[in-house]
């Protein structure tokens, strides 16, 4: 598989009140176990992103579960209302206990 890449997109910096848009979006195949492998004709094992969360200061802002019929690299995004300047974590955890993380930092002017 290719190399899992998580990419994310926060204004660099914002207003308190401002509603900013928060973009995400991981480099992952999306693998549903259905497909057959072309040369072996062996199934390809499932490996999917089931679940992402963000967090902003700590505290989860957004989270979602996600499932087989997700196109490859899943993109996200969402409102936020900025109350501080803090930092995001974007987490993504995938089949077999992988997990893929991804940080950013929200000045306030």
């Amino acid at each position: 598989m290719a190399k899992v890449k998580p990419r994310v997109k926060v204004p660099k910096k914002a207003s308190v009140g401002d509603v900013v848009t928060i973009k995400t979006l991981i480099s992952h195949k999306m693998e549903t176990g259905l497909r057959k492998d072309k040369e072996t004709g062996e199934l390809i094992p499932r490996d999917i992103i089931s679940a992402f969360e963000a967090k902003f200061n700590g505290a989860t802002v957004f989270s979602m579960n996600l499932h087989a019929g997700i196109s490859a690299n899943p993109f996200v995004s969402f409102p936020m209302k900025v109350t501080e300047a803090g930092e995001f974590e974007f987490i993504w955890n995938a089949d077999g206990e992988k997990t893929y993380s991804k940080k950013a930092k929200l000045k306030v002017a």
